[in-house]
């Protein structure tokens, strides 16, 4: 069982994301540890692309932020070194393939290893294409945490089979970005992954209120909250982790009070 999957036992998770280097270095070190200390059970980092094909305005907003910073993968790399001096939160990242293949799919794996990150999100490597990256991966202990969504169809099974870690559940068509309505096949969605495998599924993509989480962790065995964390980071910039931390207790509080395990 993978260090990922351990955090769900017994355990609804909470998953907060930010941008690295949004807005500067030392905000998104503070950030990090805001979430940590808060509530969060795996923290997603996101490292800034120029073709965020899943991101909707908010966090394209954050990648810019970050642009205009002088981030690099190095950076996002030193931004984890610094975090783990005072956190050890587990972290994935959220990137895509063209930062990790520029980078070397080995070499990237080890620095992640390194700096003890747990697992990659990648929006655009269909499952399809993973094989590439799994020898390196299954080297270092990464996992690559498939995404699956309301259009995933006769892939489910396969997805679901393969997985390891945890299990992103795309929550509505489309691109990330608060809302206020989901696919109302959710339930039927997780359950059919749940057939197929006993990997842990989180719902991301527009949850925003601890409303909203909370009903989402009746669903499933976790939630992921991104834009609204970088909406925050957006309207307060340096002054972020003070509020990120209310947030953050916030939803954490929200996601406990769910009672039905998925």
């Amino acid at each position: 069982m993978s260090n990922l999957t351990k955090i769900f036992e017994n355990h609804k998770a909470f998953i907060p994301f930010v941008v690295a280097d949004d807005p500067d270095f030392d905000t998104t070190v503070a950030n990090i540890v805001a979430l940590a200390n808060n509530g969060a059970d795996i923290v997603e980092v996101g490292i800034p692309f120029s073709d965020p094909v899943a991101d909707g305005p908010v966090i394209q907003a954050g990648d810019l932020r970050a642009f205009a910073a002088g981030v690099s993968t190095k950076t996002v790399f030193q931004i984890v070194e610094q975090a783990r001096k005072q956190t050890d939160v587990p972290i994935v990242f959220l990137t895509y393939l063209n930062i990790v293949f520029k980078y070397g799919y080995k070499a990237f794996c080890q620095k992640c290893q390194s700096l003890n990150i747990s697992g990659l999100v990648i929006p655009d490597l269909p499952y399809e294409s993973k094989a590439e990256i799994m020898p390196a991966a299954n080297q270092y202990g990464i996992d690559i945490i498939p995404l699956i969504t309301p259009t995933s169809g006769h892939r489910i099974e396969k997805i679901a089979k393969a997985a390891t870690g945890f299990i992103y559940v795309v929550s509505s068509m489309g691109i990330t970005g608060e809302r206020d309505a989901f696919f109302d096949g959710l339930k039927d969605l997780v359950a059919e992954i749940k057939k197929y495998t006993d990997v842990p599924t989180a719902i991301g993509f527009g949850v925003h209120t601890p409303e909203q989480a909370q009903e989402m962790a009746t669903i499933a065995d976790g939630v992921i909250v991104g834009s609204a964390i970088v909406d925050i980071v957006a309207k307060e910039k340096q002054q972020a982790p003070a509020k990120i931390a209310a947030f953050t207790k916030s939803m954490r509080t929200a996601v406990d009070r769910s009672e039905v395990k998925a």
